[in-house]
């Protein structure tokens, strides 16, 4: 019997051509793996006493959090509690600002 190059369903006439690739090291499809991981995260999470926010901003916002986020060495998410845990603890013109600043539709 001839083996035709294109003929991947006959395994075993193929069991000497190396697999392109790096070998999988893990025996489940990514979707799962992501999956999996992303359970463990958030149980991780939970047991540091952590609650999921989310936050949408404008590019440029984005932008300046990221770019100083780059220069403290940290992540955005954390950039994001620094600078709320401060504003929160300070009892100065912040929080009036604030409020002008919603109030006034620019946010």
């Amino acid at each position: 019997m001839a083996k035709e190059n294109n003929d991947k369903v006959t395994i075993d006439l193929f069991v000497e051509q190396p697999r392109r690739g790096r070998p999988r090291t893990n025996p489940l499809p990514r979707n799962e793996q992501l999956r999996i991981n992303k359970r463990r995260q958030l149980q991780r999470d939970r047991q540091q006493g952590k609650k999921r926010l989310e936050l949408k901003t404008d590019q440029q916002l984005h932008q300046q959090l990221t770019a100083l986020a780059d220069q403290l060495d940290c992540s955005r998410g954390e950039l994001v509690e620094a600078v709320l845990k401060v504003t929160l603890a300070e009892d100065n013109d912040v929080m009036p600002a604030v409020v002008n600043l919603i109030k006034s539709g620019e946010n």
